[in-house]
């Protein structure tokens, strides 16, 4: 193999791939990135057998070959180079890469490609495209709520659902729900999969990958394999299937609401940092106090607060519009934090029925997006 690529492109890319770099890797070919031409193009691939990550660059070929190299050390030498064009050369008897970049020289032993696991080919005839910026902001407004430990393995994924032209995200752990809906530009129609759950880490990689320049993202699942597949313009991302049935989470999303609060979504914010302060020292435990207007030239009133017995406390009062009863309910403050952070509009609804019935926050506005959180007990 003799190729010659942009050091900018091969770092981006190695940073890319490395992501599928296990820490702890069952077998010492998972530690290395399989470098390969194709199509007069460079390849870039990892894995950790759960999750692999490839990555096409452009290259001058000038000799077809293969080789794997380990991650880290061949990432941090090319982070050391210049910005110029690196010149690679394989002795594939000592299985040896030559680089030379601006004068600087370096060798790198690998072990052979043929060692490496086979990652599927892509079969784009069969994928469902999604709008790259909306897929990524689906993600971004969902995957948060998936459950960080894998006692229940299927609350530490995402499911993803295609109905006719419209897809679904949904993510549970417990406590709180996240779901998030698109139309699509076409019907799936026949094409639609069984829901299928996707974990969580999955998605948070991909989320980081998709750029600006990907349009769009090709969404495949391959026959038999338990694998799902993400295609962007040079990204092609394969993850394994989290096998189980995802809760019914319609059964929790409330159809009704005794009181409706809708307030600018940074000031809640801020207000849930500062009550958050002191909160923490309660298992994050703050009360939410919305007062309705007494008056119909006067707006209603939210206030936030949080507690430490040792500490101290904060209260942060902000305006509303409030329809319906007043109402005091505890939240965890992180969760109430969590989803605030993922909302982009200028204002924001918090739909409550009682101190022990669950939340419904969305953005003022749309209907796409819903999470639900569950109150906390106080003890009162």
């Amino acid at each position: 193999m003799r190729v010659s690529v942009l050091q900018e492109n091969l770092y981006r890319g190695l940073s890319i791939v490395s992501r599928a770099i296990p820490s702890r890797p069952s077998l010492p070919i998972l530690s290395n990135v399989l470098m390969m031409t194709e199509d007069a193009r460079l390849r870039l691939s990892a894995t950790n057998l759960q999750l692999g990550i490839t990555v096409w660059i452009g290259a001058k070929v000038d000799r077809d070959g293969s080789i794997t190299l380990p991650a880290r050390t061949f990432q941090d030498l090319v982070a050391t180079l210049p910005p110029e064009r690196v010149d690679m050369d394989l002795d594939e008897r000592s299985l040896t890469l030559h680089l030379d970049c601006a004068g600087k020289i370096a060798n790198i032993k690998g072990m052979d490609a043929v060692e490496f696991p086979q990652i599927p080919e892509f079969e784009a005839d069969r994928a469902i495209s999604v709008r790259g910026d909306v897929f990524k902001e689906m993600i971004e407004q969902v995957v948060f709520t998936a459950a960080k430990e894998e006692s229940r393995p299927v609350l530490a994924g995402v499911l993803m659902r295609f109905e006719g032209d419209v897809f679904t995200m949904a993510a549970a752990d417990g406590y709180r729900l996240s779901v998030r809906t698109t139309q699509l530009e076409f019907s799936v129609g026949d094409r639609a999969p069984e829901p299928f759950i996707v974990p969580a880490r999955t998605l948070q990689e991909l989320g980081r990958i998709i750029s600006d320049d990907d349009d769009e993202v090709l969404i495949s699942l391959p026959d038999g394999r338990g694998q799902v597949m993400f295609s962007l313009n040079s990204v092609l991302v394969v993850s394994q299937l989290i096998e189980g049935k995802f809760p019914d989470y319609e059964a929790i999303i409330p159809r009704r609401y005794e009181t409706s609060t809708m307030a600018y979504t940074n000031e809640l914010l801020a207000a849930c940092r500062s009550s958050e302060v002191f909160a923490k020292d309660s298992a994050y435990t703050a009360r939410v106090l919305i007062e309705p207007s007494t008056s119909p030239n006067m707006p209603g009133q939210v206030i936030v607060a949080g507690q430490s017995q040792e500490k101290g406390d904060a209260q942060a009062p902000l305006e509303a519009t409030i329809e319906g009863t007043a109402i005091e309910i505890s939240f965890n403050i992180r969760y109430l934090i969590d989803v605030l952070n993922v909302i982009r509009e200028d204002r924001v609804v918090l739909e409550t029925s009682g101190p022990t019935a669950p939340g419904v926050v969305r953005p003022a506005g749309r209907d796409d997006f819903i999470h639900v959180i569950m109150p906390m007990s106080t003890g009162r």
